[in-house]
């Protein structure tokens, strides 16, 4: 019974969401939103200027003693399959201010005590295969073109990429194949985890409602994804000093978006 509460939620049946359509317009009014909320308390996110550098320093001795630098790509690449996961701290401090709440930043902690936190943690474990899929994939293409060396160096690497056969061609399929499952990631799961923190609606509708969301606005939903794509992209150059503050912003702004493509339960009862 357990298990059904977390994949169906609390209900007898199941609960689905009714979805807006929203613009393109709408994306820079969620963006002017969710950076609201960040200069609400910008100092709360100290933290994060100093851990993302920390995790980049890791990377790089890791990558650098073990020779793995063909990872570098799918894992910068990657952080747009765990982010949704990721923010979700972020979404409860801008559901909480949006009510008038206290929105510091120790209850981005209260996620955990969420009813939903089950289904919270099936969403995050199917993000996490996707994640792990990615990087078998990346590998096996790197593998396919280059064999099972590995460069030793950074620069052993942006020279293979650039002046060896197939390095070109392991980019460009790279890309392709991280952009396919990039889009896996924003069908599934773009608005699941402030659905579920807004209402323990299960796995499966917060899933389900996620889709249905794409394909009622798929051109903002995209415009969506190509952003948050490419802002992480830049926020991790630099020792990943700048995802302290792409991935705050973003994910306060996620929140937002999610506002205006689920109508609230309370109008539709009305």
């Amino acid at each position: 019974m357990a298990n059904f509460h977390v994949i169906a939620g609390t209900g007898d049946k199941l609960d689905l969401p009714v979805i807006r359509t929203i613009t393109i317009a709408d994306l820079s009014d969620v963006l002017r939103r969710g950076a609201a909320d960040f200069w609400e308390h910008p100092s709360h996110y100290v933290m994060l200027a100093l851990i993302y550098p920390i995790v980049g320093i890791v990377l790089t001795v890791w990558m650098d003693g073990f020779h793995t630098w063909p990872l570098l790509y799918p894992l910068v690449g990657g952080f747009a399959l765990i982010g949704p996961f990721a923010a979700i701290g972020l979404y409860e401090i801008s559901r909480r201010r949006e009510q008038g709440l206290d929105s510091s930043w120790r209850h981005a902690f209260a996620v955990f005590k969420s009813p939903a936190i089950g289904s919270i943690a099936a969403v995050a474990a199917m993000l996490l295969v996707v994640f792990t899929l990615w990087l078998t994939s990346a590998q096996a293409l790197y593998e396919n073109m280059f064999g099972a060396a590995t460069p030793q160096t950074l620069g052993g690497l942006i020279g293979q990429i650039f002046t060896e056969p197939g390095g070109i061609t392991l980019l460009i399929a790279g890309t392709m194949v991280g952009a396919l499952f990039a889009l896996v990631t924003l069908c599934t799961s773009v608005i699941a985890f402030p659905l579920l923190l807004d209402r323990d609606v299960g796995a499966f509708v917060a899933v389900e409602t996620s889709v249905r969301a794409v394909l009622r606005n798929p051109l903002p939903m995209l415009a969506w994804g190509l952003l948050v794509g490419v802002g992480l992209f830049l926020g991790s150059l630099l020792l990943f000093v700048g995802l302290a503050l792409v991935i705050p912003i973003f994910g306060h702004a996620t929140w937002h978006l999610y506002r205006k493509l689920i109508a609230e339960a309370s109008d539709i009862r009305r």
